[in-house]
């Protein structure tokens, strides 16, 4: 009796074994379904290593990309930048830069081009600064720019978390402005055409015939309390080095003039710089300047911000180069700039908003108290 109901146990056992097996490797199978279901809807993940091809050097100056300069420089993986147009076929992404090719347009590449191979735009000028767009239209995928709505954004630079930034030095004179191409028509040019009959205003750079060497550009800055950081046009988030490195870097209190002090607060501190439009008229503006450099407590705050920030300049194209890398994982695989000229000129509502404003307020009173 007792054998025969081991019989019947190791029987039962044996079957519900079997069945246990059964849905397990059900479940198994519904789950490598599902799972294989999920990948194809998942970003598209870099194992390889992804080749970056620079069709043209920005402004015809080289630099190197003989070694892994993305790991060495700035720790990012899996990027390799190149020049060789011999590698086009094998090439992940393609940059073009605008200067380079607004001119050459019917020798881009475009009918050999490799199926999947992204296209990118790239340049660092404001909009007035980028010409027959047009003509571009259809032909790439992302764009590389200052603008923090382009698909890569890397800005002239930005502040980043720390301190330790050294207090600017005693100053010797009141304001400064560096410029190398300086056209009278410009809003850059009339500004300073009114301010200067009300401060002095110490001007150095190749327009004024006094250029200043790479090393002697900030040294001679720091000597004075004030840069003007003026823009050579106004558009959406077109804040440049003249910011950046020319005053921040510097230890000069920047007085800008370019996009609303509402785009400059997305960036910066609102008590870190000043911005032209708080002033009905340049007399305005150089009597406050005199007046804050005549308080060194009230000057002083203009600088609260390097005791929890530090300047981040982008200033090596590689670097700029490498991100496209950083961000390829989330970067849409399927989009094409069908009218690149609109997104481009976009921010030139900003322009009109400016130019709008100033001539409304002067009322007819501009060429003798603001430009």
């Amino acid at each position: 009796m007792l054998a025969t109901v081991l019989t019947i146990s190791n029987s039962s056992l044996q079957k519900l074994l079997f069945a246990a097996i059964k849905v397990a490797l059900v479940v198994l199978v519904i789950w490598l379904a599902a799972f294989s279901m999920d990948l194809t809807k998942r970003p598209h993940r870099t194992t390889h290593t992804l080749r970056v091809l620079l069709w043209h050097y920005p402004f015809g100056k080289r630099f190197n990309l003989s070694w892994d300069v993305c790991l060495d420089l700035y720790n990012i993986r899996h990027c390799a930048l190149t020049d060789d147009r011999s590698l086009f076929n094998q090439s992940h992404v393609v940059v073009f830069h605008h200067r380079e090719i607004q001119s050459r347009v019917s020798a881009l590449p475009w009918e050999r081009r490799p199926s999947g191979q992204m296209w990118v735009w790239m340049s660092l000028e404001s909009p007035s600064g980028n010409k027959r767009v047009k003509e571009l239209n259809g032909l790439f995928n992302w764009t590389l720019s200052y603008r923090r709505d382009a698909d890569i954004s890397v800005p002239y630079g930005e502040l980043v978390s720390g301190s330790g930034a050294p207090q600017p030095r005693p100053k010797t004179g009141l304001a400064t402005w560096v410029v190398s191409n300086k056209k009278t028509t410009q809003l850059r040019s009339l500004v300073y055409a009114s301010l200067r009959n009300h401060l002095r205003v110490d001007v150095f750079g190749k327009s004024n015939h006094r250029p200043l060497c790479p090393d002697c550009l900030l040294p001679t800055i720091s000597n004075y309390s004030f840069y003007l950081a003026f823009e050579n046009s106004v558009h959406q988030d077109y804040i440049t080095e003249k910011l950046w490195r020319n005053s921040l870097m510097a230890g000069a209190v920047p007085v800008v003039l370019g996009p609303p002090r509402s785009n400059y607060e997305e960036f910066l501190p609102p008590d870190s710089f000043i911005h032209v439009d708080d002033f009905h008229s340049t007399r305005e503006l150089a009597d406050y300047l005199k007046e804050v450099a005549g308080n060194e407590s009230r000057y002083q705050r203009y600088f609260e911000w390097r005791k929890m920030a530090t300047v981040k300049l982008y200033a090596d194209w590689r670097e700029r180069l490498c991100t496209i890398c950083a961000k390829y994982e989330r970067l849409p695989k399927t989009k094409v700039y069908h009218d690149l000229e609109a997104w481009l000129h976009s921010s030139v509502f900003y322009m009109w908003l400016m130019m709008i404003h100033k001539t409304t307020r002067c009322q007819g009173r501009c060429n003798s108290t603001w430009w």
